[in-house]
Parts: C-alpha cells; sequence; structure tokens
C-alpha cells in the first residue's frame, strides 16, 4: 500500500511529467526543424533520436541549470509539494497552448516567471540572478545566434551559393553532409538536455530535499536529479512523438525552406551557445529562440528582410513568445493566492 507522503509526492511527479511532454513537443523544432527542413530524416525516427540525445545531455551537462532552477527564483526552502505542483501546471498549460498553436516556446521562460509567481505573491522574489543574470542572458543569445548567423550567411554561405550553385546541390546530396546535418541535430537535443529538462527536474529535486530532509550541499542533490531525470527525459521523446511534428513544420519549412549546409549551421551555431549557457552559468534560457533567430538570419541571406517578415509563421512566433512567459506568471500567481486562501500552504 502506498504511504500517504508518497500519494502526496506523486501529484507533482506527474505534473512534471505532464511538463515535459509538452517541452519535448516544443524542444523537437529547434533540434530537428533544420533536419526535418532540409528533408534529412524520415519524421518517424526523429523522437527516438531526439529523447536519447535529451537523456544524455541532462546527465553529462544538466546540474547547474538544476541547482538554478531548484532555489535561484523562489528561495530552495519554500519549494514544498503544493507550490511545486502550481509552478508545474502552470508551465504546461502554457507549453500545451503555445503547442496547440504549433509555436516553439521558451520552455526556460515560462519556468521561471512560473516560479516569479509565487515569489511575488510571497515578496521573496530573488532578483539579482532574474534581472542580472538571465534576462540580459535571453536578449544577448537570440541576438548572437542571429548576428553569427547573419554574417556567415551574407558573406560565406551567399556568395558561395551564387558562384557554385550547382557544385553545393552535388555537394547537398552528399551522404557525408548527411550525416553531418544528423550529428548537429543530436547536438542540439545534447544541448536542450543539459539546459531544458532541468526545467521540471529541477524544481521536483528541490521539493524533494525539502520534503525528505537532505542538505543540499552533499552528493544527494546529484543523486535524487539523476533520478529525476530517469524519470523526466523519457517524456521529452513521447511528447516529440505525439506533437512535435506539428510544431517542426512552424520552423523548419513555414519561415524559409534549406539545405543541408544551411541546416547544420543552424543547429550548431544554437547548440553550442545553449551549452555554454548551461555549463558555465547555469542560465535556463531559449533555444528555441535562438533556433529561430538563426534561421531569420538564413532566411534574410536567402529572401531578404521584408519577404521573410511578411510571413504569417514570423509574426506568430513572436506574439506567442510575448504572451506565454506573462501566462505562465498569471497562471502561477492565481494558483498560490487560492492556495493561501484555501489553506493548502504551511
Amino acid at each position: 500500500m502506498i504511504s500517504p507522503m508518497l500519494s502526496l509526492l506523486l501529484i507533482p511527479f506527474l505534473a512534471a511529467m505532464f511538463v515535459a511532454v509538452n517541452m519535448g513537443a516544443s524542444g523537437t523544432a529547434p533540434s530537428f526543424s533544420a533536419a526535418y527542413g532540409s528533408r534529412v530524416l524520415r519524421p518517424e525516427v526523429i523522437p527516438g533520436l531526439f529523447g536519447c540525445f535529451v537523456f544524455l545531455g541532462a546527465i553529462v551537462a544538466g546540474k547547474k541549470v538544476a541547482l538554478t532552477l531548484s532555489g535561484g527564483i523562489l528561495p530552495s526552502e519554500m519549494m514544498g509539494i503544493t507550490l511545486t505542483t502550481i509552478v508545474l501546471v502552470s508551465v504546461g498549460i502554457t507549453l500545451l497552448l503555445a503547442n496547440l498553436l504549433r509555436v516553439p516556446q521558451s520552455t526556460s521562460q515560462a519556468t521561471v516567471f512560473a516560479l516569479v509567481g509565487p515569489a511575488i505573491c510571497f515578496r521573496s522574489l530573488q532578483t539579482r540572478l532574474l534581472f542580472f543574470e538571465m534576462i540580459p542572458t535571453w536578449l544577448i543569445l537570440p541576438a548572437a545566434s542571429f548576428l553569427v548567423t547573419l554574417v556567415i550567411g551574407r558573406f560565406l554561405y551567399r556568395p558561395f551559393r551564387r558562384k557554385h550553385l550547382e557544385l553545393l546541390e552535388r555537394v547537398g546530396r552528399h551522404p557525408s553532409l548527411r550525416w553531418l546535418v544528423l550529428g548537429s541535430s543530436c547536438y542540439v537535443a545534447f544541448a536542450i538536455g543539459s539546459n531544458n529538462v532541468a526545467n521540471a527536474a529541477g524544481p521536483l529535486a528541490g521539493m524533494v530535499m525539502n520534503e525528505l530532509g537532505i542538505p543540499r550541499d552533499g552528493n544527494g542533490f546529484v543523486l535524487i536529479m539523476i533520478l529525476a531525470t530517469l524519470i523526466i527525459a523519457p517524456c521529452f521523446a513521447i511528447g516529440s512523438s505525439l506533437m512535435g511534428g506539428r510544431v517542426m513544420r512552424t520552423t523548419g519549412r513555414e519561415i524559409v525552406e534549406f539545405g543541408p549546409l544551411g541546416a547544420s549551421l543552424v543547429a550548431i551555431v544554437t547548440a553550442t551557445l545553449l551549452l555554454l549557457a548551461s555549463v558555465t552559468r547555469g542560465i535556463p534560457t531559449s533555444l528555441v529562440q535562438m533556433n529561430t533567430g538563426a534561421i531569420i538570419a538564413l532566411g534574410i541571406s536567402k529572401v531578404g528582410l521584408r519577404d521573410l517578415f511578411a510571413r504569417t509563421s514570423v509574426k506568430k512566433l513572436f506574439s506567442v513568445w510575448a504572451a506565454a512567459p506573462l501566462m505562465a506568471l498569471g497562471i502561477s500567481y492565481a494558483l498560490t493566492v487560492l492556495a493561501v486562501r484555501l489553506d493548502m500552504l504551511p
């Protein structure tokens, strides 16, 4: 028979799995939309590859981001069962709506803003990390992805494409280049694991340590984080299989179509920036926005600024990106207020 404590712990774990399913759907776009858009991979093989490399990235390089999300916004001692469930449910609802709209959304920004809701309610928001590290990182990295890709596209890719179009088409069909695109897509999935799995596993690990009275300065956090990852990471593959194809089409083919060389460029630039954010500072950040920035930069190099931004899918991306984090904040704040009034918090 399941003890009352385990029954209560099951609720936030189920909420985290729901979040991970939706993160898997959203995260498939930045990792495999380039390969999908250039028709290197068949859609049915993508979820399995995506899930494997997400899991590997979380285990190898996900600790710092998990530590940030387990106590960097909302004090770690406040992460009980009720608040953790509120945060995860708020993130899950927000990502589900974005996925239904076929827009890849920043899971990191939704998670951070969902943590901000209870922090504002209890007047315990830790502002230094949010305002002086996270938000600047969210602005700088997509801009860097856009500029690096634009420079490469303008001064290397486009001139070469004009002069050697026939050679480029032959190279684009070469098996070795298709392996390069596949490898770069798996590299992006690894980077997602290093950063985004912590959006669900980080709050869970903090909650379990609080409920079981385990100190944060030992090896307990690492062990609990690994156990949480073993539960959460496979759900990314499930979400990718259920809803990933719809979201991939938005960034993979509806913004601009490109070949294997462009696909590899987008993947390598964005994954490298995300890994740097994960392993150096432990900042949860948006691969979705870096990836789309790189795709837009490559699209400008191919079709021009005016034609690209006239497309409906680009306008929808920016609209949902602005609204979704605020929605996560609003839902988490409202649920926290409700929990206080119902005396559900210790």
